[in-house]
């Protein structure tokens, strides 16, 4: 039996340390949602790859939109035309997933405001506050759960009707469900610990030039447990 098709789109590339042993984000994210369950297509549209023909195409599982170097607010073509199929996606049905940019990304496509973090770059190990015990993604994550983020933007202000499900110091809107069966989550569920330290490690000079210790960074760090725990839920609700 064929397995149903899981659409990544790649936004772009993970930091070089991170990306030694030739893996990359579509690679965590596979392994995390698991490498058998579905037939996963990788879209670049970093690249200017083409994404499915919502009105032509066969529903996939699920669509996931990765993180990127790029900035949101920068409008880039391809993030523009990539925010625009995302929103015609969302108003078939499709159900999605956006972390940190494809979080962002989501947001955005759909009416909200993204841009520089007020509270500057947050990257680490922070603890996330969930706030609704009956979402189908995240509701077994409360009252708290700890991942890892790396980021400069955030949502600013979410989209009209969009509920806010998880909040952290940094970002007010942390996590966000935009009706139906898509999300947004600002932290990585992808990143275990060594991916984490190698994202710190790459952007050791800039840290300490924003104020921040790389080292007591790298000392916070734990396992990713709630991170692998939430992308199988996704691959649970994408199965149904």
């Amino acid at each position: 039996m064929a397995k149903p098709e899981f659409i990544i789109v790649k936004t772009g590339q993970a930091v070089a340390e991170a990306r030694t042993d030739g893996r990359d984000f579509e690679d965590w994210f596979i392994a995390g949602l698991g490498p058998d369950r579905f037939e996963y297509r990788i879209v670049r549209v970093d690249r200017h790859e083409e994404l499915p023909q919502i009105e032509s195409a066969k529903s996939p599982a699920a669509v996931l939109i990765t993180g990127s170097p790029a900035m949101v607010s920068h409008r880039l073509d391809w993030s523009e035309r990539t925010a625009a199929w995302l929103a015609d996606a969302h108003a078939a049905g499709w159900p999605m997933l956006g972390v940190c940019y494809g979080h962002q990304l989501l947001a955005h496509a759909l009416g909200g405001q993204v841009g520089p973090n007020p509270a500057g770059r947050n990257m680490g190990r922070v603890r996330v506050q969930f706030s609704d015990d009956q979402d189908q993604l995240t509701g077994s994550f409360l009252p708290a759960a700890e991942f890892n983020v790396s980021h400069v933007e955030t949502v600013l202000q979410p989209p009209r009707g969009a509920r806010v499900i998880a909040s952290a110091d940094h970002d007010a809107f942390h996590a966000l469900h935009f009706g139906g069966r898509s999300w947004g989550v600002q932290f990585h569920p992808e990143f275990d610990r060594a991916i984490m330290q190698a994202y710190i490690e790459a952007r050791a000079d800039v840290l300490r030039e924003e104020g921040q210790n790389p080292k007591a960074l790298h000392h916070g760090l734990g396992d990713n447990a709630d991170g692998e725990r939430l992308l199988r839920r996704f691959a649970r609700i994408a199965a149904i």
